[in-house]
């Protein structure tokens, strides 16, 4: 990221449609993926705090960066890249329909306010601390990084002293939380569409996919066909509801899509997933230790805690970390858990699909000399999907005609072509030895357990015997 330019807080800051006078007067950085960001002065007092600060130190995609080495960038970046195209996108509907919905400079610095802060919420290595490893060391645990974000923009505020109204306030965390169960917001609310703009709970099209679909394919090396441009130039209000031209229905499809590759290449990639299996295992063996889960729901103790916890372990000298810090060991020296195989889960048994454990792995061996424990098996249950489950997210999603048409519908899928998918959600299982000599027993007890669920080996291929004769 660039540094911050010129020195006056108090000039006000506008979109790319603003006077170059204007703009002069602006703070400014240059994102390398949008170029200029210009910050606005509210911003900038949450920006320059140890809080927001603190995002440098998580990066995006948590371990990805181990199998693809440009996937370095922070969260830091991508809520900058969120607040610029959450102000672009607000602008835009202002700059077309601004008379007809009343858009004022208050909604435009709330929602741009709602993109910065969204994900100020995030633990280390991102969504691997929610998803994996809070559920090991807490059992029903309820914890969210949304919800985590709310408390820590209230405690910026309060710690800072920012002047900020109140109801402005209410409004970003709502905001923030449109898209999650804890949102409280009505349908019918006033500029109910302006909550739609960072995190999209009625069809999911929203600035946050935008950017990071593109800021990590680019890290990653990935083509990216999406083009977020054309949906931001084209959308229309419509009975309080953003709507997209009839026409893009295409190009709608693609951000899902792009969205469900990037999951199967890059968030999901079994390397990636190996390396998370054995960080999770590290961060929960040090966890008694170190108290890592210990201030989940205290913003004061909680922004202190950011990726280097894999450091802190690392170098501890401790003998209660000794464990934790093998497992490090292991994965900078790329002795992983090894990947044993997969198999999707038949379309016709996804809906009533439970998830398979270690256990269960463990209960399908067959007598050998060898005998599995839970233990030896790590387990992942991989859900791919279209961003609602095994629905349709087009289903949800109003197009329109024209802007000279008042009418908004769904666009049914069979009218557009038959070669889009049918199916909108794939389930993966997927079976690791955490000892290389454990391979070709868990690759069998693997096949047995399928054999006994579907009276077929779903996995595509066998496990390759150079695998199965590996050795530490």
């Amino acid at each position: 990221m660039g540094a911050y330019c010129n020195d006056d807080l108090n000039m006000p800051v506008y979109s790319a449609g603003a006077p170059t006078n204007e703009l002069r007067f602006s703070k400014h950085v240059y994102d390398n993926v949008h170029g200029n960001i210009y910050l606005d002065p509210l911003c900038l007092k949450f920006i320059d705090t140890e809080q927001f600060q603190r995002l440098r130190e998580l990066k995006q995609l948590g371990v990805t960066n181990m199998v693809y080495p440009g996937a370095v960038h922070s969260r830091f970046e991508h809520s900058l890249g969120v607040y610029w195209l959450a102000g672009e996108s607000a602008q835009k509907l202002k700059q077309f329909q601004g008379m007809e919905l009343d858009i004022d400079k208050y909604d435009l610095q709330t929602v741009r306010l709602a993109g910065l802060l969204h994900d100020i919420g995030h633990g280390p290595f991102s969504h691997m601390f929610e998803r994996e490893f809070l559920p090991k060391v807490m059992s029903g645990c309820e914890w969210s990084h949304e919800l985590m974000s709310v408390k820590m923009i209230d405690h910026i505020v309060d710690t800072h002293n920012i002047d900020i109204d109140a109801q402005m306030l209410k409004r970003v965390k709502d905001m923030i939380l449109a898209s999650t169960e804890f949102s409280q917001l009505k349908s019918n609310a006033e500029k109910r569409f302006l909550y739609d703009i960072v995190a999209n709970g009625r069809n999911g099209i929203d600035v946050d996919k935008f950017d990071y679909l593109v800021r990590d394919s680019r890290a990653c090396g990935l083509g990216c066909n999406f083009q977020f441009q054309r949906l931001t130039e084209t959308m229309r209000v419509m009975d309080n509801e953003i709507c997209y031209r009839a026409k893009e229905y295409r190009n709608v499809h693609k951000l899902f899509a792009t969205r469900a590759d990037l999951y199967r290449t890059v968030y999901t990639h079994p390397k990636v997933k190996a390396i998370e299996l054995m960080i999770v295992d590290a961060m929960v063996k040090a966890n008694d230790y170190l108290g890592i889960s210990t201030n989940i729901d205290d913003p004061s103790e909680y922004w202190k805690l950011d990726d280097t916890i894999l450091k802190t372990i690392e170098i501890a000298p401790d003998s209660e970390l000794a464990e934790a810090k093998d497992l490090i060991l292991r994965v900078r020296r790329r002795q992983l858990y090894q990947f044993c195989n997969e198999y999707a889960v038949p379309k016709e048994k996804i809906e009533h699909f439970k998830a398979v454990t270690a256990q269960d792995i463990v209960c399908s061996q067959k007598h050998t000399s060898l005998t599995l424990k839970e233990e030896d098996i790590a387990v992942t249950n991989v859900k791919i999907d279209l961003a609602r489950g095994r629905e349709n997210p087009l289903e949800c999603i109003k197009f329109f005609k024209d802007y000279e048409s008042d009418e908004k519908f769904v666009i049914p899928e069979e009218r557009v072509s038959h070669l889009l998918p049918t199916t909108f959600q794939d389930m993966i299982v997927r079976v690791y030895a955490k000892k290389p000599e454990l391979v070709e027993a868990v690759s069998e007890a693997f096949e047995n357990f399928q054999v006994r669920t579907y009276g077929i080996k779903a996995q595509v291929h066998e496990t390759p015997e150079k695998k199965k004769r590996r050795v530490m």
